[in-house]
């Protein structure tokens, strides 16, 4: 009974000392709350950036190509697109503007017609009012686009690894995800805008006669604009967070110091 009693006890006093040395590391690995809180909210400025970047990329309201108005006719033609598909409308011109010239906006209600672009698939060009796009330069433009989420998507594992774990060395890698994102999702719109112009060069020779357009680059591009802004701007922020603080230290001394 009493050598029971004895590895009992040391069975205790292992387990106690074990545990003690384990809550010693935690504390010494994890983040001072004065830093956690910057993170995080350093972390809500590259969330709203994620979000604004991943409704730019899901939606298709990036241009409108806009048909004038004709005279005698009831109804008038646009079409407004994104990374993904186009969509054509048919709308009533009495729905639009009194002052406008041209058919849209293309939010107007009316008869819509979307399908998705052949070139991820067949490798078809897409024909809008009697012209071609080019399928390189979308392509692009949209591989560019997915991998800015990826790699945004990689910078929000680092910091979440960073508040779980107080892996704080994952603070560098995180914002140079994050920064490297925002810089192809501003990529990928420049080349978006190059497909656009180039769409509108390439008018086919088939009957009948291309229609006269004009364009204007809607809210999703926008949302892109400020997404890239908005992960650039985060990207800031958390490589600030790991800078050492002694040189700031060192540079704005304490206002009761004085040389002797």
């Amino acid at each position: 009974m009493m050598w029971s009693n004895f590895f009992l006890q040391e069975e205790h006093r292992r387990r106690g000392a074990a545990g003690r040395r384990r809550a010693q590391g935690q504390r010494g690995s994890g983040l001072t709350p004065e830093l956690e809180g910057k993170v995080k909210l350093a972390l809500l400025l590259a969330a709203v950036g994620a979000t604004l970047a991943v409704l730019s990329v899901g939606t298709e309201f990036w241009v409108e190509l806009n048909t004038y108005k004709a005279n005698g006719s009831a109804v008038c033609e646009a079409a407004h697109l994104g990374l993904w598909k186009v969509c054509s409308k048919r709308l009533w011109q009495a729905d639009v503007p009194a002052g406008r010239e041209t058919c849209g906006p293309a939010e107007l209600p009316g008869e819509a017609n979307c399908t998705y672009f052949k070139f991820f698939t067949t490798g078809e060009n897409a024909r809008i009012f009697q012209r071609t796009t080019k399928k390189e330069v979308n392509l692009a433009a949209a591989v560019i686009a997915v991998l800015g989420l990826a790699v945004m998507a990689l910078g929000c594992l680092c910091i979440i690894m960073v508040l779980s774990k107080g892996a704080e060395f994952l603070l560098r890698v995180g914002a140079v995800c994050f920064g490297l994102s925002g810089l192809l999702l501003l990529v990928s719109l420049e080349v978006f805008r190059h497909s656009v112009r180039v769409l509108l060069q390439r008018v086919s020779p088939e009957p009948p006669p291309a229609p006269r357009l004009t364009y204007e680059y809607s809210w999703s591009l926008g949302c892109g604009v400020g997404a890239g802004l908005v992960l650039l701007l985060g990207a800031g922020c958390f490589l600030l967070l790991t800078l050492p603080s002694s040189p700031w230290v060192s540079l704005c001394p304490k206002r009761g110091h004085r040389a002797t």
